[in-house]
């Protein structure tokens, strides 16, 4: 690996939604969250929320996590308004417009930092019957950027379609 590689990836917390509360085994709460691996593909650890019950995450891994106790005042959390005041007005206002998540605000903010011109995020996806619609921002450069939108057949299998 030669440049620095972004990616999001899930993270599980042990919280519990409300609509799973009552089972009997229940469903932990899993969050996306932004990571990156330096040049040498080693994985850059960072402190995260989880976006449901607010606990913090140690990321030690991609899709790997350890919760810090007694850590709710740690301030050192990236927050959108932070990359907001980082990217130009006009992504900012396609990012809010479309309700972007943290970890695509900071994949975006990746992106340009690193100059990987021509990369692309996702910003938005909309599930329809057997195909789901995609809108992404393909960055052109600083300040530079398309948003495109692509129908995309769902493969299914089983009964269960892959996205």
């Amino acid at each position: 690996m030669s440049q620095k590689e972004g990616i999001k990836n899930l993270i599980q917390c042990h919280c519990v939604l409300p609509q799973y509360r009552d089972r009997k085994d229940p469903i932990f709460h899993k969050f996306v969250v932004f990571s990156i691996q330096n040049e040498t593909g080693d994985f850059i650890p960072k402190i995260v929320r989880c976006n449901n019950c607010d606990v913090t995450h140690k990321v030690t891994d991609f899709c790997k996590s350890e919760i810090i106790h007694g850590s709710e005042n740690i301030l050192s959390v990236i927050t959108i308004d932070e990359i907001k005041n980082h990217l130009g007005e006009r992504i900012s206002s396609v990012l809010e417009g479309n309700n972007c998540d943290l970890p695509t605000w900071e994949n975006v903010s990746f992106i340009i930092d690193n100059e990987m011109w021509g990369k692309h995020v996702i910003i938005s996806k909309t599930k329809m019957s057997d195909s789901t619609q995609i809108k992404v921002i393909r960055i052109i450069g600083i300040d530079r950027f398309k948003v495109e939108t692509h129908l995309r057949q769902d493969d299914v299998i089983g009964g269960s379609s892959l996205i």
